[in-house]
């Protein structure tokens, strides 16, 4: 079989006039190489056969150069295998007078050229293969139809004469998807919208910075809740905006402060998930969600809605959008159907106005022509066929069972130490600790016990917080029995 390898013609430079034999200089500049790391340890060289054929040497000068390397320690031979930069290098380091730097393909610069969003940390968690992970909130992926989806695509990938009309699909997303989405969001959601009023992206996340881009300039202000999703943030100061933090309570946002804000300086932007905030799990009231639509009209304050999972809701019917409300246009509602079926499958939506969408699939365009249309095909023939609502149907079924025998066990488990209330809908529930308890610490005893659960690291809630998100949709009895055994005996 052929080794991909590096091009060393152009790598070994050989002056055949030189008085220094041929197969030498060989094997000083491949010793050169792995010095320089440019081949490292474990690297399996071209055969001598390859190699003499890369270089137009005779075989015998590759040959005797390689069996100096062996004996010198810089090769070695696995039988079967081939010849390979060995693993102990012969190399004696002196100190020398200056320090001398090993040189490398993309060393760390001092001044920097490119933008940093910020510096790296100095020690961070060791990914490894847990026999646990409490995630932040997602769907169990073992029960999503993608045997369904998979064959489809399969289907339509032979069907050949389909990929030109569909590669000449516009930047807003597959037609199809479009369509099958319109009608499933006006049906379910009450907003009444075309598929002109649907942009597809590769998450929502994507939909939100499309929609704050759209908006958004250098000092441009922002109005959050005081704990919020912290990609959401992060996004609005990359783009240059100043973030307005207004207290987020058991009944959502505060409106009042949002108006008071409004009154004296009119921000550019709202951003607000009013099912299930994030982390906190609340839900807006439906009278501060009257107030706000009208504070909303009366300033003409442009609103995201992130309604990320809007179709998981367990105890009565969920309020309706924001954006179902008259709004006067202003706004733009976003969705996953990754919270649907998988966090590996990166599918979102924007819906706006037709020209907003239609401008948006112009910014869209210069970061990602297309998604993967066959795929967004796939996903459109689930809504189409109906088998994405009985998906929902049983998903809703189950992760609510899964959060009473989660609530109840943690209930059982920690309710001396944890505060959290039932989530009425929603894949988490937020675990608050006392202030004196250290969920960094809790993480790290977890992790010793094979259990991944989140340090709190990556949300830097405010002072008043010491919480942490526990998602439970994604374990089964079994493994909900596991990891409360492994937090009592933590605790």
């Amino acid at each position: 079989m052929a080794v991909q390898t590096l091009p060393f013609s152009s790598l070994l430079y050989i002056d055949k006039k030189s008085a220094t034999p041929v197969y030498r200089q060989l094997a000083d500049a491949l010793t050169n190489l792995i010095r320089n790391s440019k081949l490292k340890p474990g690297y399996q060289l071209p055969s001598s056969r390859a190699m003499a054929l890369m270089l137009e040497l005779n075989r015998t000068t590759i040959v005797a150069a390689y069996e100096e390397l062996k004996i010198q320690g810089w090769l070695e031979v696995i039988e079967r295998k081939g010849i390979f930069v060995s693993n102990k290098l012969p190399v004696v380091k002196p100190k020398p007078f200056q320090k001398e730097e090993p040189e490398k393909s993309f060393p760390e610069t001092e001044h920097y050229f490119y933008h940093r969003f910020s510096d790296p940390p100095k020690g961070s968690r060791e990914l490894k293969a847990y026999q646990l992970l409490i995630n932040d909130g997602y769907p169990d992926q073992r029960i999503a139809p993608f045997d369904m989806i998979f064959n489809r695509y399969k289907t339509l990938i032979r069907r050949t004469y389909l990929h030109g009309t569909l590669l000449t699909e516009q930047a807003a997303g597959n037609s199809f998807l479009r369509k099958e989405l319109a009608d499933f969001i006006s049906k379910t959601r009450a907003l009444d919208i075309g598929p002109d009023n649907i942009l597809i992206t590769q998450g929502a996340q994507l939909a939100i910075f499309i929609a704050a881009r759209m908006i958004l300039r250098p000092g441009s202000t922002v109005v959050v809740g005081d704990l919020n999703y912290i990609l959401a943030n992060r996004l609005f100061e990359e783009l240059g905006a100043k973030l307005i933090k207004v207290r987020i309570d058991d009944d959502g946002i505060d409106v009042d402060a949002i108006e008071e804000i409004c009154r004296t300086q009119k921000p550019d932007l709202l951003y607000l998930i009013p099912h299930h905030h994030h982390p906190t799990t609340v839900t807006l009231s439906g009278e501060r969600r009257i107030k706000l639509l009208d504070i909303i009209r009366r300033y003409k304050l442009p609103v995201i809605e992130d309604d990320y999972d809007y179709d998981f809701h367990y105890e009565n019917s969920p309020i309706l959008p924001l954006a179902s409300a008259a709004h006067g246009g202003y706004v733009l509602y976003i969705g996953s159907i990754s919270k649907t079926l998988s966090p590996t499958v990166r599918l979102g939506y924007l819906v706006g106005s037709s020209d907003f969408i239609w401008q948006a699939a112009k910014l869209k365009q210069m970061v990602d022509i297309r998604g993967d249309v066959l795929f967004e095909e796939s996903i459109a023939h689930l809504f189409n066929s109906g088998e994405m609502q009985k998906h929902l149907r049983r998903s809703v079924e189950l992760y609510k069972h899964r959060r009473d025998l989660f609530c109840d066990a943690l209930q059982i488990a920690a309710s001396d130490i944890v505060n959290f209330e039932r989530p009425k809908g929603g894949m988490a529930v937020w675990a608050v600790f006392p202030k004196e308890y250290s969920v960094t610490l809790l993480a790290e005893r977890m992790a010793g016990k094979g259990a991944f659960l989140s340090d709190g690291s990556i949300y830097p809630y405010n002072s008043r917080i010491n919480g942490v998100r526990l998602g439970f949709a994604s374990l089964n009895p079994s493994e909900i029995a596991q990891f409360m055994q492994t937090l009592k005996d933590t605790l």
